[in-house]
């Protein structure tokens, strides 16, 4: 058997095999044996019609088809193990030559794990941005919870003012006619917020309660109920209730009221810290994501369609998730959007290759860092989740699984790399603030609803395919020691083509 193969785009092999004619020919006795023992032929017993009344049946050449087969799959497995090829998934085949007394000749365009090229990941000219704080953000912290706590006092002495809540009756006509959706015994709103049509509610401006009052409105051009769309209603109103916001007095009972403070001075110092201590938190985290932008825009990636396609999946799940803890369903949404299937495969494209290409990269980068996470440390984070989601078996049973244990620790080890690059830069740089860590030690570090998607579509972390023969337990020839393929992207297969045969000749 001759084989060679060809680097191709998105990282695909292209592997063109040549079987020797005697072996097609072995493989078509075997093929013919193999059909009749399971075709029923009238006047025959299993296993002795020969070929030419198997065909009769089966139609001609159906013998050659299923010896091509045959011997497809195998030469295909046996090619991968002589060029030491691991598949991210079975290859597209076109067969090529497939004729009695001649070679068979095919070829499989398979993926294989990308190569990554980093470039530089550490010469970048920019600074973490620590916000400052002042009394300014000190004030509008203490602003808010005195807004938060405030009472709704009624207003009887004056009338509606901007700002007040109401509470109003109002009917609605158009040419003396009512309209749908134009009347209504209570509605509540906050006098100013412009819920209602344009000039609504400077109407009520004025008004005590118990009043009411008549005026025309004319709505907007651009109205969602076209029927209504800029024409001409006449509304009574009645103001029902009106209550106005009363701030608590920013003193030192009011900050006793608020948990543990002796006085305002203790609460606005607490506050300081709290904003101080997130601004630290921002800095880091922006900066963090700075320094992946750049990493990634220095790398050269030729990403492979299945990791992208993947990831497409993964997404798709988050998203289908993020519905339906909103209460919405994928075919309402799909009803109201006008998206289908394959529209949100688009959408999530793009920032599905941006992933990836992330994960990619900053494996490659903890690889040139010798960045390592332990089996404790993966234990400690399987632990944490089986903690968290206790009653979600399918998580569990991930997080324990080979693949599951390749994604926390793919994860955790990016996460750790970019932790070390951030402090790596902070020590050659002793005249900037601190930036401490969140939190210590790698705990924390998987996104859950990302693991949960992973478990729902069965993939791992494209990123654990970049250290596949480390954690595996496969040879450096890239296969399993019993010849058996596993693409590390998700899939688990025989090493054997898919896609329409073609055969020439």
């Amino acid at each position: 058997m001759h084989v060679t193969t060809t680097p191709a785009p998105k990282s695909t092999i292209i592997v063109e095999v040549e079987v020797p004619a005697e072996r097609l020919t072995t493989a078509l006795g075997e093929a013919a044996r193999a059909l009749s023992r399971r075709t029923k032929v009238p006047g025959f017993r299993p296993g002795k019609a020969p070929r030419g009344v198997l065909e009769a049946v089966l139609g001609h050449g159906a013998v050659l088809e299923e010896a091509v087969d045959r011997l497809v799959q195998s030469s295909y497995r046996d090619a991968l193990i002589e060029k030491e090829i691991l598949p991210l998934a079975n290859g597209d085949v076109e067969v090529v030559q497939a004729e009695e007394g001649k070679p068979l000749i095919f070829k499989a365009t398979v993926p294989v794990r990308p190569e990554v090229q980093l470039g530089d990941y550490k010469g970048f000219n920019f600074r973490p941005d620590i916000e400052t704080i002042d009394a300014a953000k000190v004030d509008k912290v203490i602003e808010e919870l005195r807004d938060q706590n405030a009472a709704l006092d009624p207003v009887e002495e004056r009338g509606a003012k901007k700002g007040d809540y109401a509470v109003i009756k109002y009917d609605g006509t158009r040419d003396g006619v009512a309209f749908e959706g134009g009347s209504t015994d209570r509605m509540p709103l906050i006098i100013g917020d412009d819920r209602l049509i344009p000039g609504f509610e400077d109407e009520l401006v004025g008004m005590n309660v118990g009043a009411t009052k008549g005026f025309d409105i004319t709505f907007p051009a651009d109205y969602g109920e076209e029927t209504l769309a800029g024409s001409v209603a006449h509304f009574e109103v009645e103001l029902r209730e009106l209550r106005e916001k009363i701030l608590p007095a920013e003193d030192d009972d009011f900050a006793r009221s608020m948990g543990d403070f002796t006085d305002l001075a203790n609460l606005r110092g607490e506050v300081q810290k709290r904003l101080e201590r997130n601004a630290l938190d921002k800095a880091r985290h922006t900066f963090s994501e700075r320094i992946i932008e750049y990493a990634v825009a220095n790398a050269t990636i030729d990403l492979p369609d299945v990791l992208v396609e993947q990831e497409v999946e993964v997404m798709h799940d988050e998203f289908r998730g993020a519905m339906t803890r909103q209460g919405i369903t994928e075919e309402a949404y799909a009803k109201v959007s006008g998206k289908s299937q394959e529209d949100l495969h688009n959408d999530f494209r793009p920032d599905a290759e941006k992933r990836v290409k992330v994960l990619l990269t900053l494996t490659k980068v903890a690889e040139a860092e010798d960045v390592t996470i332990s089996d404790a440390d993966v234990d400690a984070e399987i632990a944490r989740g089986q903690e968290r989601y206790a009653g979600d078996q399918k998580l569990a049973r991930y997080f324990e699984s080979d693949r599951g244990r390749n994604y926390i620790r793919s994860t955790l080890r990016r996460s750790r790399v970019v932790e070390q690059l951030v402090d790596d830069w902070l020590a050659a740089h002793p005249d900037h603030p601190a930036i401490p860590h969140v939190e210590d030690g790698p705990g924390d570090s998987v996104n859950d609803e990302q693991a949960r998607s992973n478990a729902a579509v069965g993939a791992t972390d494209p990123g654990s395919i970049m250290a596949a023969d480390d954690h595996a337990g496969h040879d450096h020839a890239g296969h399993d020691h019993d010849h058996r393929g596993h693409d590390h992207a998700g899939y688990d297969h025989e090493p054997t083509p898919s896609g329409e045969r073609t055969p020439a000749g």
